[in-house]
C-alpha cells in the first residue's frame, strides 16, 4: 500500500473515540520565533497552550514506542497534509521507532509547506476556506502498524529487537519537567502578575509563508481501522485563556496592618 514518508495514504477507515492520550505519541507545540516549547495548562480535562499572535509554530511529535506509528494531524479541524476536513482515515505522518519530528506547516507538496502561524480566527486557513467551527484545536490520531507477515502467512522470524532500534537515552520526566518549568517560570510569573485583561478575538492558524520541507513516500498498513490513541491540544491567546479561567491568576495577598511600622513619630503631612 502506497503511503507518504512521514505521509501515509490508506484506504478509508472508520472513526473511533479517543483512547489513552499521550501513551503512544507525545504531542507538544513549539513557538518557532522564540525557539521554546509552549507551556501546557490543564483545565477541565483538556490541555491548552497560549499562542502569541503573529508567531510561527510547529507541532512536535515524538513516537514513544519501539515500532512505527502513523500520526494523522488535524489543525483547526483540517487535515494538515490534504487540506480536507479532518478525519482519522486520512493521510498522516509515519514516525519510526522513537523518532521525533516537527510539523511546521500545511503540506503544499513533497518539498514545501505553508507555515503555521497564530493569527486572528477570521484570518485562519480554516475560516478562509469556510470551516471556522473547529478553529483553536490541534489533534493527532495515532495508529499502530500491522505486524509484518511472510507471504505464507507466518510472522517474520526476525525478533523485534532486530527490526526496531532500542529506545534512546531519555531524561526522566521529573528532570525534563524541571528544566521546562525553569525556562518558563519567569515569563509565566511576569504574565501572571498582570491584571486580568478583557478577552479578544480567538486565535486560529494561518496559511503562512512557503518553506522548504522534504518528505517521501513509504509503506504503512494500519493494525486497526480505529485510532489507538487520539491526542488534542487546544490553544488561544494568553489574554483569552486567562479570561476563560484556563490560566489561573494568583490571588493578591491582603496587606495586614503592622503595629510598629516605624521607629519614631514622623511629622504629619501639611
Amino acid at each position: 500500500m502506497k503511503t507518504l514518508l512521514s505521509l501515509a495514504v490508506v484506504a478509508a477507515l472508520s472513526l473511533s473515540a479517543a483512547a489513552r492520550a499521550g501513551s503512544l505519541v507525545d504531542v507538544s507545540v513549539t513557538d518557532r520565533d522564540t525557539g521554546t516549547p509552549l507551556q501546557t495548562y490543564a483545565h477541565d480535562g483538556k490541555f491548552y497552550v497560549a499562542g502569541t499572535p503573529g508567531h510561527r509554530y510547529a507541532v512536535h511529535l515524538t513516537n514513544l514506542t519501539g515500532m512505527r506509528v502513523l500520526a494523522v494531524l488535524s489543525v483547526d479541524g483540517v487535515n494538515a497534509i490534504s487540506g480536507e476536513t479532518a478525519s482519522p482515515d486520512q493521510s498522516g505522518y509515519v514516525l519510526d521507532a522513537y523518532q521525533s519530528t516537527d510539523v511546521a506547516g500545511w503540506r503544499k507538496s513533497m518539498s514545501e509547506i505553508a507555515q503555521f502561524n497564530f493569527t486572528n480566527l477570521s484570518n485562519s486557513y480554516a475560516a478562509r476556506t469556510g470551516r471556522p467551527d473547529n478553529v483553536g484545536v490541534i489533534g493527532v490520531a495515532v495508529f499502530r502498524e500491522k505486524p509484518l507477515f511472510w507471504r505464507e502467512g507466518r510472522i517474520a522470524e526476525a525478533p523485534l529487537a532486530d527490526r526496531y532500534p532500542p529506545a534512546p537515552a531519555m531524561r526522566s520526566a521529573q528532570d525534563s519537567g524541571a528544566a521546562r518549568a525553569k525556562s518558563e517560570a519567569a515569563p509565566a510569573m511576569a504574565q501572571a502578575m498582570r491584571p486580568i485583561p478583557a478577552p479578544q478575538e480567538s486565535l486560529g492558524t494561518g496559511h503562512g509563508a512557503r518553506e522548504h520541507s522534504d518528505v517521501r513516500y513509504t509503506q504503512f498498513v494500519r493494525a486497526s481501522t480505529n485510532p489507538d490513541e487520539v491526542d488534542a491540544i487546544w490553544y488561544d491567546s494568553y489574554r483569552n485563556l486567562v479570561a476563560q479561567g484556563v490560566i489561573p491568576q494568583p490571588r493578591p495577598i491582603a496587606r495586614q496592618p503592622q503595629p510598629f511600622p516605624n521607629g519614631f513619630v514622623p511629622d504629619p503631612a501639611g
